[in-house]
């Protein structure tokens, strides 16, 4: 009788070993599947920060037009703008465009520089510039390729560009505006 007894007392406490073993398990299980929020992602957020920083931009005070753009492209893609905007003029700083090529040709698309016209858009004169179309075409690395289409109702203008946004640090800076 005291081995019946002693059995079902070791069979009783094995059993409640095993009951902890399984909440053990339980409570890790709820760990392996909880759900996490996924990444961001990032070529969505290029295209937001791409959005605003542009109407952002055509809102800016002329007077402070120029470090504006600073603060929304990168170093090389503003020197090359601001060369290729001064082509051929009369001026110490401008390039032929010949020099131009020869300087840029190795970093950007020189053909697609938009010389001797303005940053985003061609024309000199508008009134407000909307985003009309900003649509995602590639990603390489931390380099977003965009189509995008800049308009001015009033002046019944649109400007198609492809723009090229680069990740850096915790930002977005233009690296490239094919015009």
């Amino acid at each position: 009788m005291r081995l019946i007894i002693l059995s079902l007392l070791f069979l009783i406490l094995s059993c409640k070993e095993e009951n902890k073993n399984v909440t053990i398990k339980a409570n890790q299980a709820p760990k392996e599947n909880i759900i996490t929020k996924p990444e961001p992602n990032e070529s969505e957020d290029a295209k937001k920060w791409l959005t605003e920083s542009i109407e952002k931009f055509f809102k800016t005070d002329l007077s402070t037009m120029d470090s504006e753009m600073q603060n929304i492209t990168t170093k090389d893609y503003y020197e090359y703008k601001t060369d290729a905007t001064n082509v051929e003029m009369d001026t110490d700083e401008s390039l032929t465009e010949k020099e131009f090529d020869q300087k840029w040709k190795n970093r950007f698309d020189t053909k697609k520089a938009g010389i001797d016209v303005g940053f985003l858009i061609s024309g000199q004169d508008w009134n407000e510039i909307k985003v009309s179309k900003c649509n995602f075409i590639s990603q390489d690395g931390n380099n977003y390729l965009f189509d995008v289409i800049l308009e001015d109702k009033e002046y019944k203008a649109e400007y198609p560009i492809q723009v090229k946004v680069v990740k850096e640090k915790e930002g977005f800076l233009i690296a490239d505006v094919l015009q």
